[in-house]
């Protein structure tokens, strides 16, 4: 492929007719810049290198919508630097915990774990009592790690309906499991 051509030119000439080989020639051309960017925001070399490829995947499985309105690189950055913050907050949200593969396994059952686990049963029933629409909003959102724009853009509607949207789905979920978990 033509390495004298811009990011746009390539896109707009090859991607209907050759989308691998455009693919790749971006690929090789931003996939370091995007691994830095991803460090530096993560501070981890592997999930770094995890987010790198996810964000590959989802820049050129978006990139027949790339409308020219900013250089394919500052488009891809964008994407990159919302990608890592999204999963950030997502992880923070789920506070995970790494176990390691050298620690011990068994978990022993306490009162605690009990009440966690019958939590999360009530927590899951009232999931099932949401409307498709409703689940399917809350996990692009919280699942996917989708942002209120994208998925604005996915359903065409203002990012203020979604955030209304997800807040009643959330209301809706709590109020569903109070309700199962005070009977």
């Amino acid at each position: 492929m033509n390495d004298v051509l811009t990011d746009e030119e390539m896109i707009r000439t090859y991607l209907p007719s050759q989308p691998t080989q455009c693919f790749e020639t971006l690929y090789k051309r931003y996939v370091n810049k995007v691994y830095r960017r991803c460090l530096s925001l993560t501070k981890d070399s592997a999930i770094a290198e995890d987010f790198t490829h996810d964000i590959f995947i989802k820049a050129f499985d978006k990139l027949d919508a790339f409308q020219e309105r900013a250089r394919f690189s500052t488009w891809l950055y964008s994407i990159a630097y919302n990608y890592c913050l999204d999963q950030l907050k997502i992880s923070k949200r789920l506070n995970l915990v790494a176990i390691d593969n050298d620690s011990e396994h068994d978990i022993p059952d306490t009162e605690e774990g009990s009440l966690r686990e019958e939590a999360t049963q009530l927590m899951l029933r009232a999931v099932n009592y949401l409307s498709h629409q409703e689940t399917m909003l809350l996990r692009l959102k919280y699942e996917d790690g989708l942002s209120i724009s994208e998925i604005a853009a996915r359903y065409n509607i203002k990012a203020s309906a979604v955030k209304m949207r997800l807040k009643r789905s959330r209301d809706r979920i709590y109020n569903l499991y109070r309700d199962q978990y005070l009977v």
